[in-house]
């Protein structure tokens, strides 16, 4: 039992060793006679001996002193090592005078040594520290060119004194208070003079509280300016007057309004801010307390600010502390005199929301907290607390008045604020109630003085610091390597193969480079004989040329070069294939295996060689296509708004044949597979994103979205919250995208706190990068135009020679597609426009100068500059990324916040969200909610046009697909309306029409519909060279379209080429056209003409 007992540590002794001090300088000259004295919580440590020195030699003192810090709550606690500072004073000793028994001394400088890293854990500080001098002192007003005075010091511990369990699960509170700005007229420079003080409740282990009193307020004018960064005060330090009050390296950093938590953050009450605390007088306290929270404590405190959120800091004002009378002077009663002489003005409170303490990670709330009337049912109701601090700052700032020296502050448990235990408990005396500084009636009381704090809109900038978090947020690294368990990441190179095959595939290499090589000297030695040959194919021509070749080849050494480099190839087939490793024993055996090994080469070379030397036309169906990436993807996404969904996942096939390394590839594969409804597939794709990339953004957030949308909450938390730390790395998202769609999780999970924290981050972040973006609108405003689409004239002069022709009528159509968006809202010049049936049939309407449109009067006008909503912008990314649940989530809280609404983006977002639904008349419903809105907003006329297309109604279709382009904005799908207006005016044989808008989506989108678009517009005109170019051109970007080859075989066939006619005619074929009024047409025209077709 003693060697357990020996185990339990109840004190750790704390060293300070006071080295040596150097530039000293005394009263009577530059040789100093000095000792150190050095204090902690008001006790005395001891005195160093004294000791000589000069201001170029030091003063080695080598004085130690100690003291005991408990592990209890008797003595010196974790607490006074928190916030109580070790004072070094150092005493100069003054030489004695005549008939001078005793020496004297004088104080010189003081310094104060935090003891606070030996609480975070470590065993040895070593400082130096400057020796700030007093009022007085020799050294107060030296020239700024001579070096300040320096000491030495080393403070230690054997063990630490924390145990490594109790540092993860304690805390440290820090309260700092600057200062109240904005005060009420009657608090005067002139005139009597107040104490100011500010209190609020601390949390213990035992569940109760605390009072926590900052005194002693000073009142100053505006004219003296506070500096930018302020020096903070050590806590209640009674015997300090120096410099050496400040705590070192503790500063009052203001933080930009992104990052306060306060009441005044917003942009409007950034001017009035800027004017109180410039201008305006100032009540400044600037000190700071530190408060160790055991863990016990902590959770109290965290419970607490769950419970309730708001934590009341009261403030007030007093008369300053009277001094104790002389004898015979009239002594008033002990019980309530001394009280009523400190009595209460001007109370108020600020309710400090603590709430993000409780994000994770978050460890600061500071801001400027707005002061209210002290109310006691206003206090219970938003704290759930009965008791106000006034009555703990009443006994303080009375018991000052009968101080000896000693602190205010005494230890009652763990660091309490004192209250005397003989001040009687009668509150009313001390504490001015509302019914004493108002009027009473029917139950409600009104505070006055109090409510002079809402007319000048007194503010207080307070700070609350935790050493650590009380909810700690997962790092970056440990969410990476959670993400690459999910999701484990693709080797970055491909794994070698071996083996057999491996070898075979070699063996087939070396064959192909060497008869390549082969070939290239053949045709150096007799490529112009042959060419030039009558007969070419002579077998005796053939074999001289052979002996020639080989003559050659021998003589120059390539021949044993060629061997050479077939030889290692060989070797692998037989120790990979064959497995013969040793030598062979029997000769029969040996030769067994080589007629075994060559007929097996021989067959190999010959299909290597067939590979190699593979010439002609081998493919009788359609020709290799030469699209790109990117316009592969459009013609997928052409085929998706058409609901060609067989096409489209061909085109999303052949992007991964291409390159399957690349994420996009994969992350648009995974798309269009929600779009279908597979979301298995879906997840897939995105997991192969993310597995090629680990950071990429927009892949996490669609497979964390459906793993939400599957129930798997604990890997879709993960996901969202690992893409909060990238999405700052990509700049194809909004800054707001992941912190939003984390918080809509969270919400829909019921975590109230941290959707909080989340929408407060997104909001942040959105409104950076709205200011950052406005900023650059306006100064690039007059270089911030679309290029114009100019005269047709000379666009179709530049693209196809215009020419005259009949206009030849049929039936032929073009299919239309919306396509990746194009051209963001712009503005286009009035020559390249579309106008619309209205404007061609009045004449008398001219179009208005953009300064002179009417504008709607529902509109507002700034409207186009105003900051989205976070909801808005993520809802437009998911329908984007056709994620539809999520979508309509962010929409509906769009409703609800303050940037939001139902405007006209809203509709036409949730319009949007219906047309994909197939919801034809919801969708109806809010495109009309939109154009009444905003009667110009481009989008909402755009999606009616194709909401009237796909059901239908082309004339109304085409009506609104003019409309948008008569506008000067463009929409933000410009390429769907040009092609689906192009097709209409087609279907309406306007062929000229058709072919000026077709070539508009050519000029700003090329692709293969829009081509092939102006083909047949020319085709109908009889501009047959014009639509065989455009024909060509859409054959380049998509050969593989039927109705391309359909229409160049028409063309052939009205200029006479049969062979090419013939040829176009089969690959349309091949191609499964499916149009019959086509197909009759071109058998038409191949009776007509006699030809075309290889059946006949």
């Amino acid at each position: 039992m003693a060697e357990e007992g020996e185990d339990v540590r109840t004190s750790e002794t704390i060293r300070i060793n006071i080295l040596r001090c150097r530039q000293l300088r005394g009263v009577k000259g530059d040789s100093i006679t000095s000792y150190v004295h050095a204090d902690f919580d008001n006790k005395s440590l001891g005195d160093s001996s004294k000791v000589d020195s000069t201001p170029e030699s030091e003063a080695e003192y080598n004085f130690s002193a100690s003291f005991e810090c408990t592990f209890t709550e008797v003595g010196h606690t974790f607490d006074d090592v928190a916030y109580k500072p070790v004072i070094i004073t150092v005493n100069e000793v003054l030489p004695k005078e005549k008939k001078q028994k005793d020496e004297k001394t004088s104080v010189i400088g003081q310094c104060t040594v935090d003891l606070l890293p030996l609480l975070n854990g470590e065993l040895r500080v070593e400082s130096t520290l400057q020796l700030h001098p007093v009022v007085g002192s020799p050294m107060e007003n030296l020239p700024p060119d001579i070096p300040k005075a320096e000491i030495d010091v080393v403070i230690s511990v054997n063990e630490q004194l924390l145990e490594s369990s109790n540092l993860t699960q304690s805390n440290l509170l820090t309260v700092r208070v600057g200062s109240a700005y904005s005060l009420p007229d009657s608090w005067s420079l002139l005139g009597a003079q107040y104490n100011y003080a500010i209190g609020m409740p601390i949390p213990t282990a035992a569940e109760k509280e605390i009072p926590l009193i900052f005194t002693n307020g000073s009142l100053k004018p505006g004219a003296e300016k506070e500096m930018a960064n302020r020096p903070l005060k050590w806590f209640n330090l009674p015997n300090v007057t120096s410099a050496a009050q400040y705590i070192p390296s503790s500063v009052l950093e203001r933080l930009s309004p992104d990052e306060e938590k306060g009441d005044l953050k917003q942009k409007d009450a950034l001017d009035f801010r800027r004017d109180c605390e410039n201008e305006k007088n100032r009540v400044t306290w600037d000190t700071e307390r530190r408060y160790y929270l055991e863990p016990n404590a902590r959770a109290v405190f965290q419970n607490k600010i769950a419970e309730t959120r708001l934590w009341p800091v009261e403030i007030m004002r007093m008369p300053p502390p009277a001094q104790p009378k002389a004898a015979g002077g009239g002594k008033k009663d002990k019980g309530g005199s001394v009280e009523e002489d400190h009595q209460i003005s001007f109370h108020g409170v600020c309710y400090v929301d603590l709430g993000p303490l409780l994000y994770p990670g978050v460890k600061k709330v500071a801001g400027a907290f707005l002061v209210q009337p002290f109310n006691d049912h206003d206090l219970a109701d938003k704290t759930k607390r009965k008791q106000a601090i006034a009555n703990d700052v009443i006994r303080v700032n009375s018991s000052i008045s009968r101080m000896t020296g000693s602190s205010p502050v005494q230890k009652g448990g763990k660091g309490t604020a004192s209250v005397a235990k003989d001040t009687p408990s009668k509150k009313s005396s001390a504490v001015m109630r509302p019914t004493d500084t108002g009027s009473e009636g029917d139950g409600i009381h009104h505070n006055i003085e109090g409510e002079m704090y809402l007319e000048a809109r007194t503010f207080v900038y307070l700070e609350f610091i935790l050493h650590q978090p009380l909810v700690p947020r997962r790092e970056p690294e440990q969410l990476a390597k959670l993400v690459s368990e999910y999701i484990p990441p693709r080797p970055p190179f491909k794994r070698a193969v071996g083996g057999a095959q491996k070898a075979v595939e070699d063996f087939h290499n070396q064959i192909g480079s060497v008869s390549t090589m082969v070939l290239n000297e053949f045709r150096n030695l007799f490529g112009e004989e042959i060419l030039d040959s009558e007969e070419p194919q002579n077998p005796e021509k053939q074999e001289e040329r052979r002996k020639q070749l080989l003559f050659k080849l021998n003589s120059s050494g390539k021949y044993f070069a060629f061997k050479e480099q077939i030889k290692h190839s060989i070797v692998k087939i037989v120790r990979e294939k064959y497995m013969k490793t040793t030598a062979f024993t029997d000769k029969g055996e040996l030769q067994e295996f080589l007629s075994e090994l060559y007929v097996y080469l021989i067959d190999e070379m010959h299909e290597s060689l067939e590979k190699v030397l593979l010439v002609g036309d081998q493919y009788e169906g359609s020709p290799r296509s030469f699209a790109d990436s990117e316009q592969l993807k459009r013609f997928a996404q052409e085929a998706e708004v058409n609901e060609e969904y067989d096409d489209a996942a061909m085109y999303y096939q052949e992007r991964l044949t291409k390159d399957k390394n690349d994420p996009e590839h994969w992350f648009d594969y995974g798309t269009f597979n929600l779009l279908i409804g597979d979301y298995s597939k879906a997840a897939e794709c995105f997991k192969e994103s993310v597995s090629i990339n680990q950071t990429f953004t927009k892949g996490l957030l669609m497979y964390g979205i459906l793993c939400a949308m599957e129930g798997d909450k604990e890997e879709a938390e993960t996901v969202f919250e690992r893409t909060t730390g990238l999405t700052s790395n990509s700049s194809d998202l909004p800054s707001c995208l992941s912190w939003t769609i984390l918080a809509l999780f969270y919400d829909n999970l019921g975590n109230e706190i941290r959707a909080e924290h989340s929408y407060a981050e997104a909001r942040q972040r959105n409104a950076t990068a709205y200011s950052s973006e406005h900023d650059t609108a306006e100064e690039n405003d007059t270089m911030d135009q679309l290029p114009s689409k100019g005269d047709l004239e000379t666009v179709t002069s530049s693209l196809l020679p215009p020419s005259a022709g009949a206009v030849k009528q049929s039936s032929g159509s073009v299919k239309s597609a919306s396509t990746t968006k194009g051209n963001k809202t712009g503005k286009r010049d009035g020559p390249g426009r579309i106008k619309s049936s209205a404007e061609n049939s009045t004449s008398s309407k001219e179009i208005l100068p953009n300064d002179q449109k009417p504008q709607s009067p529902l509109k507002d006008e700034s409207a186009a500059s105003r900051m989205k909503s976070i909801f808005l912008r993520t809802s437009e990314w998911l329908l984007d990324m056709k994620a539809l649940k999520f979508a309509e989530i962010a929409l509906s809280h769009e409703l609800l916040d303050p940037l939001g609404g139902p405007g006209a983006e809203y509709h036409v977002a949730l319009a949007r969200l219906h047309m994909m639904r197939k919801e034809y008349t919801q969708a109806e419903e809010n495109l009309n909610h939109a154009t009444r809105i905003d009667h110009q907003h481009p989008d909402a006329w755009a999606i009616t046009g194709h909401l009237h297309y796909v059901t239908g109604n082309l004339p109304s279709a085409r009506d609104c697909y003019e409309r948008t382009l008569a506008f000067i904005a463009d929409a933000s799908e410009m390429h769907a309306i040009y092609l689906r207006l192009g097709t209409i005016y087609i279907m309406e044989e306007e062929y000229l029409k058709a072919k000026e808008t077709f070539l508009l989506a050519c000029k700003y989108s090329p692709s293969c519909v829009s081509w092939l678009g102006v083909g047949i517009a020319c085709y109908r005109l009889n501009e047959l060279s014009e639509s065989e170019d455009a024909l060509a051109e859409a054959n380049l970007l998509n050969n593989s379209n039927p109705e391309v080859w359909a229409y160049l075989s028409l063309v052939c066939l009205q200029t006479e080429r049969k062979l090419e006619a013939e040829q176009s005619y089969k690959y349309a074929m091949n191609l499964k056209l499916k149009d019959e009024d086509l197909i009759h047409e071109i058998h038409l025209m191949q009776k007509k003409v006699g030809f075309g077709n290889p059946s006949f």
